[in-house]
């Protein structure tokens, strides 16, 4: 069995974030993607949450997971959604269908937003390195 992430804020690859190269060293990326969901902008970090809107599509990267269960385990102690932090999780790890830029539609492990959005500023064109450019 495969599996797959999809990322759409700091761990993208121009990014420039440290955590990155775990990625980098650890998966095989596979393309750009897109997920069916809304994207906030939390602080400095974006979070996704899924939509019920078709048009409402988030921008973002897939990576086939070489190995699952150790790279999932560092990645959920830096969204802050493993068992160590108190609940509740800015953060939960879920498997959402993902599409990438060919067409072709994939199950991937998504690091969903938790909290309420209320205040936070909607990121209209759902790709958070391009908002970040543009401000």
């Amino acid at each position: 069995m495969q599996h797959y992430l999809f990322v759409y804020g700091t761990l993208r690859q121009n990014a420039n974030h440290p955590m990155h190269q775990l990625l980098a060293k650890q998966c095989r990326f596979i393309g750009s993607a897109r997920y069916q969901a809304r994207l906030y902008r939390i602080d400095y970090y974006p979070g996704a949450m899924p939509s019920n809107n078709s048009a409402d599509q988030v921008v973002g990267e897939l990576y086939q997971l070489q190995q699952p269960e150790p790279l999932l385990a560092a990645l959920d102690n830096y969204e802050e959604c493993s068992p160590q932090f108190a609940q509740p999780h800015e953060y939960r790890r879920e498997q959402q269908n993902i599409t990438l830029d060919n067409g072709d539609s994939v199950i991937a492990w998504v690091y969903v937003y938790n909290l309420s959005t209320d205040g936070l500023a909607l990121i209209q064109s759902g790709d958070f390195l391009a908002d970040k450019i543009a401000q």
